[in-house]
């Protein structure tokens, strides 16, 4: 028997709880691990509370992180005691996911965590800091480096962002952050932003092309603030568009991508390949120490988890939500 956060939809409604469940009901996979930790993202906030269409099948158990140690496995890439990390693949929408104390998952999702990474500190990172990872690694592919100029880190005060924030000043950029919550500046200061800008100024309609401000950028935001993004980056600048929380519109020209060179980046952390998996959390393992994790971290237990959910949802959450599955 195993404890797991379970959603359910029936005649009754929709509603998520923690309940033990047996181990015959875990779903078919060839890897089964010990979960240890797993996170609160944005996307489990959505499927707990119901307000997003993110669970494709019901019951389901939500969480599309996990870190743990192999139980038992017959894909001859992982044996028992190996310690694993899983971020995307639609696990926590489509299978059974990391909110649980045990998890059985297809080994090619997994990847051995780096030898110098525990589960809670990989969780702190979880899929955010994945994805703010594989943002900077598309900045640094096309040519901008620390003294390249400014990069601006929209949502500055959620997962993707406060991770984005710290790997950009660890590499030697300066940071510029925009966030709709001003009692956080100290906060986005001490993560190594260099300037904090309302996010007010970029989430309104703006015109196509507007003055040259930053050289790249991560967005997780979307929509209007994406557009006014891509209007302020310098001429053959940069942004890696990684979210949609302002929403799946893009209302601009082709005006910045013509007249000034500009680039976007489309970042999809959830089917990744595996090398490309490994790059990031090796880069991630070598740049962040737990020291600079913990400024980001919250900690909660797993029956912690639904009304942790409301709280994401309602935009009271700052950094990462690790989810300890044994409490």
């Amino acid at each position: 028997m195993y404890n797991a956060v379970l959603i359910e939809k029936d005649e009754r409604g929709y509603r998520a709880d923690v309940v033990e469940l047996a181990d015959d009901r875990l779903p078919e996979g060839d890897v089964t691990v010990d979960v240890e930790f797993s996170t609160l993202n944005y996307k489990d906030g959505l499927a707990v509370t119901g307000k997003g269409p993110i669970v494709r099948s019901f019951p389901m158990v939500p969480g599309i992180d996990l870190a743990g140690v192999v139980s038992s496995s017959s894909d001859p890439t992982f044996a028992p005691g190996d310690r694993v990390v899983l971020n995307g693949w639609g696990v926590g929408e489509g299978h059974w996911g990391g909110l649980a104390q045990r998890a059985k998952v297809k080994g090619e999702w997994l990847i051995k965590l780096p030898s110098s990474m525990g589960s809670r500190q990989a969780m702190i990172i979880g899929t955010a800091g994945y994805t703010a990872m594989l943002s900077v690694m598309a900045l640094e592919r096309h040519g901008i480096r620390p003294g390249s100029g400014d990069v601006l880190v929209t949502g500055a005060g959620g997962g993707v962002g406060s991770i984005a924030i710290m790997l950009l000043h660890k590499l030697g950029f300066r940071v510029i952050a925009s966030t709709g919550r001003p009692e956080e500046e100290a906060y986005l200061k001490g993560l190594g932003a260099s300037e904090v800008v309302d996010r007010s100024t970029l989430s309104q309609p703006g015109k196509p092309l507007q003055k040259e401000r930053w050289v790249g950028a991560i967005d997780s935001i979307g929509s209007h603030t994406l557009a006014n993004v891509c209007a302020g980056i310098k001429a053959d600048g940069a942004l890696a568009a990684c979210g949609m929380a302002q929403g799946l519109d893009f209302p601009t020209s082709v005006a910045p991508f013509i007249l000034r060179g500009v680039t976007l980046f489309g970042i999809n952390s959830v089917t990744r390949p595996r090398a490309e998996r490994v790059q990031a959390w090796d880069r991630l393992a070598s740049i962040l120490n737990e020291a600079d994790l913990e400024k980001t971290a919250l900690e909660i237990g797993l029956r912690e988890v639904v009304p942790a959910a409301a709280r994401l949802m309602a935009g009271q959450v700052r950094g990462r939500m690790v989810v300890d599955v044994n409490r």
